[in-house]
């Protein structure tokens, strides 16, 4: 990862990995603390169903930050997304994302899918609160099993791709508080595209208009941090 420090000063080289680590250790202690909470509120929603209705209010949160500051909710705020960073990534073998996860046909399918047994689900059961809520948490089970599975095989972000509160902020966030380069500064070393949780290549800015699957930033930052000529910048 640190290989193309071999062109900077040793000063240099020293500040910029004390900048890298000092990005992780910030992000890293609020993940887990959301991590944390997400752990609890999955085993605590089997006894208390009420709990799950701290779905929709991720799903409102996330939809409606996006519309400022892109997919910025699945950064930390997000609880299974600090989980998928902290915990599952100990699990995970880190392997690359599949192309069908990111392909724009199979999240509108998995979107679709679940919000339509997300409906049903809600009508039938209405107006029993207790009965939706504890439907809400059956739901965040299947679907956390889900996500690890993808983890143990592919990435512990994998999940995030498919996820719907994840598809709706990067259709709705896309354009929000975009990472911009500085084309004459990037050196190509490719570290961006190393500290990147979502594997995007910010590195593809320097001869692209523009990264793929830009909608999926997290807007965590430690591209920004990483970059040794800081030819990145929000």
């Amino acid at each position: 990862m640190f290989r193309c420090f071999e062109t900077l000063e040793e000063n240099e080289t020293m500040a910029l990995k004390e900048r890298i680590r000092e990005a992780k250790r910030f992000r890293k202690v609020k993940q887990y603390i959301l991590g944390s909470v997400f752990i609890i509120l999955l085993v605590a929603g089997w006894y208390l169903p009420i709990i799950g209705y701290f779905i929709p209010m991720c799903m409102v949160a996330g939809v409606g930050m996006s519309t400022i500051r892109g997919r910025q909710w699945c950064n930390w705020y997000c609880p299974r997304g600090s989980f998928a960073d902290t915990y599952l990534k100990l699990i995970s073998p880190g392997r690359k994302i599949p192309k069908l996860l990111k392909s724009t046909p199979f999240r509108i399918g998995v979107l679709a899918f679940l919000m339509v047994m997300l409906t049903t689900q809600v009508v039938r059961l209405w107006p029993d609160g207790f009965a939706i809520g504890g439907f809400f948490i059956i739901l965040l089970t299947v679907t956390t099993i889900i996500g690890i599975i993808l983890s143990l095989v592919y990435h512990q972000r994998s999940w995030c791709y498919i996820c719907p509160i994840g598809s709706l902020s990067n259709w709705v966030g896309k354009n929000k508080h975009q990472l911009t380069m500085n084309r004459a500064a990037c050196i190509n070393c490719k570290v961006c595209a190393k500290t990147c949780p979502m594997q995007l290549a910010p590195m593809e800015m320097k001869e692209a208009p523009e990264m793929e699957y830009k909608g999926d930033c997290l807007k965590c930052g430690l591209c920004v941090a990483s970059c040794p000529k800081d030819a990145l910048s929000f």
